[in-house]
Formats: C-alpha cells, structure tokens, sequence
C-alpha cells in the first residue's frame, strides 16, 4: 500500500506532463508484476537492478538518515517476532499441529505397551507359563495376570470375575483347568506386588491410548473430515504429520502422496536403477489389501488421486464437510469392482455435481445452526446485561427509599413538636361559679414556650434594624 501510494505521488507531481512512461528497478519479479498490474508502470528485475539492490541493502544505514545499527536491530527483531507470532496464530487457526502430536504419541503408546506387555508375559511366565496360550492378547493378559495374582489362590469363587475380563466362559475355565496342573514355579508375596503393579501400570497405558485414540478421531473430523472419512483417521493423520501439515499435503502431487513414507526405498530404487515403490503410507488403507497382487499399483495410484482431491478440499474450504470424502470412498469402492468384475464405475463428473448439492445443503444447514447458536448466545448475554443493570439499580433505589423514610420521619416529628407548642399554649378557661381563685405563683416558661414567646419581639427589633441600614 506505501508502495502504491509513492509511486501515485511519483507519476502525478515529479514528472513532465508529457513524459508518462517510467522503468523502475524492483528486486523482486513477482512485485514488478503487481506493479505493472496495477499502475501501469514498466519495471526491470534483472541485469544491473540486483546489483543496485545488493548495494542499496549494504549501503543501507548510510543512504538513511538517524537510522543507527541499534534502531536497526531492534527493527529486525521486531520483525522476526512479528513474523513468528503470525505462523503461531495460523497454526493455531488450523489446529493441524495437534493431529501431527496426536498421531506420534498414540505411536510411541503402541511402541511402548507392546514392551511392557512382553515384559509382564515374561515376569508373570515363571509362575503360570501356560496363561500365555490361553490370553494371547497383550492388554487382557495383563488384566488377568493382575486379578488371578498367586494361581493356588484361583477358585470356582473367582469364575465369574475372570469371564468378565476374558468374555468368554470356556476360556476362564480353561484357565481354571490349567492353574491346578501348572508347572509354574511358586512365587513370594513381594515380587507378586511388584507384577501387579507393573500390570496396573500397563493397563493404564492401554485405556489412555483408547482415549487419545477417540481425541484424534474427533480432531480429524474437525480438520480433515473428507480425507478421514475417505481413507481412515489413523493414515490420514499420518499423512498429515510426514507431510508436515494440512497444507503441505496439499499441494503435494497425487504422485508425492502415492510414495509418501517410502523414501528410503525410492532413492534406494533411483541409485540402484530398479523398481520404484508402488505405496508407501497409504498401504495401511484397506483398499490396497483387498485388491489383488497385480491391481495393488493400480489402487495405490487411484486411491493417491483421490486422497490429494480431499486434503485440498479440506484445506481449502471454508465449512469442511465428509461429504466429499464418503462420494470419493465410493469412487474407490466402484474402481474395485471395476477391477475384479468388469462393471463400469460412473464418471467422476456425476459423483463430483451429486457432492456439490449434498456439500451445499450440509453447508446451509450447518450455518443455520451457528446462526440459532449465536442468536442464543447474543440473548444470554442480553439477559445477563440486564440482570447486572437491574442489580446495579437495587442499591439505589433502597437509599432512595431510606432518604424518603427520613424525611416522612422528620416531618412526623416536627408535626408532633407543633402539636405539643399549641397545647402548652392554650390558656386555662376560667369556671362557671365565679369564685376568685388564689392568684398563683407565675411559674417561669419552658423553653419551647419562651422562645414562641421572644420571636415575634426579635422579628420587630430586626425589622427595624434594616430600616436603618
């Protein structure tokens, strides 16, 4: 925008009326293109301008005035930081980086529970080695190994805990059968704490990974909803993570995607001159396993074009949908039985306008429930305002309340003094018969009654006074 305003400044006020037409020097081609677009303006980018470019760049702090190494410096670190916290705000808006963490983890998780399964196999195996044949599985051998504990405890009492764990009645009593003959040999009290605990351990391993396992699930259906739904969550989000992130997916070719994790093997084929590799993640798919030995390069490439339509898709569009994953899984699906029975699949123009009408009603639907979303949450924040008004306006209103008792109280107050003063006022009326009473002693006023007595006196001598002045 600096730019664009200069260069306005520079073609209407420097130049000669007559000579319109200006070569600027730009370093950069892309910006000498926008340029061109946009102002009209000629500009080279190659020859001497990056010559006087490099100059300018080394010659920097001399051809500006002020502009120390210092102010230059933090300048430059202003920048980096600005530029760095922009691609944490934008990982942040795609939230792809956790997929990538996800995935790793849950692989380390199955790296890790594997040996600690074949370490408690082998703990537990010198007491009860025929356990192993009867559970082959990792993580309910490790539940059984930690509920049978000492087998000359086991007991018909114990069945039903064991049934539950193996889900299968046949099974827990084999296991009964085998704990009275086995040839194990005994064990102590402590080193059968120890197994136990370390059973604890991995079964906490293993339910943590089942939870991870489903957070990735819904991760994916947030971020990448078609290429989960066409090709799984586990190998698209181990796509996403070799590629580095959704939008490196992207905008790999389908032929990148086909090969993606088999690098070794294809520089190894590249530097001997043999075979290249047919697939490389996208193998764990279960598309290439049900196709036959001589369609699996065939599937792996289709199925590669394919997953490249849904990461673009999903990169690039605003309300991510699994509608174009599911219309794409049954490409797949019809390209297979293309394979094996001859039966033409449709054309990929029909699948694609079906999945744009069902993408766009999703899509309305989807917004309309943001809109209910955000029309419920503007009205809670509207009663809440004024809840917090109304609450605000109480303690008000009570101290208006307060002053008016007052002042109802002053006035009853004042009514009752000029009551008393009237009634102290008020002379004796004299009786009927006549008789003269004994003149009493005049007792002295009160002081109500004086000063009802002395104020129309000071009212007389004050009057006077400000006729004089």
């Amino acid at each position: 925008g600096v730019l664009h305003e200069d260069l306005r400044l520079l073609l209407d006020t420097s130049l000669p009326p007559k000579r319109k037409k200006v070569v600027l020097g730009v370093g950069d081609a892309k910006m000498g293109a926008a340029v061109l677009e946009e102002l009209g303006v000629q500009c080279q980018t190659g020859g001497v301008v990056a010559e006087l470019m490099r100059g300018i760049r080394l010659h920097f702090a001399a051809l500006v005035r002020g502009l120390t190494a210092q102010s230059a410096a933090k300048a430059q670190l202003g920048l980096g930081h600005s530029y760095s916290r922009a691609k944490v705000k934008f990982n942040v808006h795609r939230v792809d980086n956790m997929i990538i963490q996800s995935i790793s983890l849950l692989d380390q998780l199955d790296k890790d529970i594997n040996t600690f399964s074949m370490r408690v196999r082998e703990w537990y195996g010198y007491h009860f080695p025929e356990l192993i044949k009867i559970v082959p599985e990792n993580s309910m051998y490790c539940r059984v190994a930690k509920f049978i504990g000492n087998r000359r405890e086991l007991s018909e009492e114990s069945l039903e805990g064991l049934e539950e764990i193996v889900m299968d009645s046949a099974k827990a009593q084999a296991i009964l059968e085998a704990s009275r003959s086995s040839m194990g040999m005994d064990i102590s009290p402590l080193d059968l704490i120890n197994i136990e605990s370390f059973s604890r351990r991995v079964i906490s391993l293993s339910d943590y990974r089942k939870g991870l396992q489903e957070y990735l699930r819904s991760k994916m259906s947030q971020v990448a909803p078609s290429l989960s739904a066409l090709i799984g969550e586990v190998v698209g989000a181990r796509l996403i993570s070799h590629a580095g992130s959704l939008t490196n997916l992207a905008k790999y070719p389908a032929s990148t995607v086909q090969i993606l994790g088999a690098e070794k093997a294809l520089f190894r084929a590249l530097k001997t001159r043999g075979n290249t590799p047919k697939y490389g993640l996208i193998f764990h798919s279960t598309f290439i396993g049900r196709a036959a030995a001589k369609n699996k390069g065939r599937i792996s490439r289709y199925l590669a074009n394919k997953c490249t339509i849904a990461s673009r898709i999903d990169c690039f569009s605003e309300v991510p949908t699994s509608v174009f994953g599911d219309k794409l899984r049954e490409q797949v699906e019809e390209r297979l039985a293309f394979y094996e029975t001859g039966e033409p699949p449709r054309k990929n123009l029909e699948v694609m306008k079906e999945a744009v009408v069902e993408a766009n009603e999703v899509v309305a639907e989807v917004k309309r429930r943001q809109e209910k979303k955000e029309k419920k949450r503007k009205k809670r924040e509207k009663r809440r305002l004024e809840a917090l008004a109304a609450a605000a306006e109480e303690p008000a209103e009570n101290s208006v309340m307060e002053t008016e008792e007052n002042d109802v109280g002053a006035k009853k107050k004042k009514k009752k003094k000029k009551q008393q003063l009237e009634e102290s006022e008020a002379e004796p009326e004299p009786e009927e018969n006549g008789v003269e009473e004994e003149e009493e002693e005049e007792e002295p006023l009160p002081k109500k009654k004086r000063k009802v007595m002395v104020e129309p006196e000071q009212q007389e001598e004050e009057e006077e006074k400000k006729k004089k002045k």
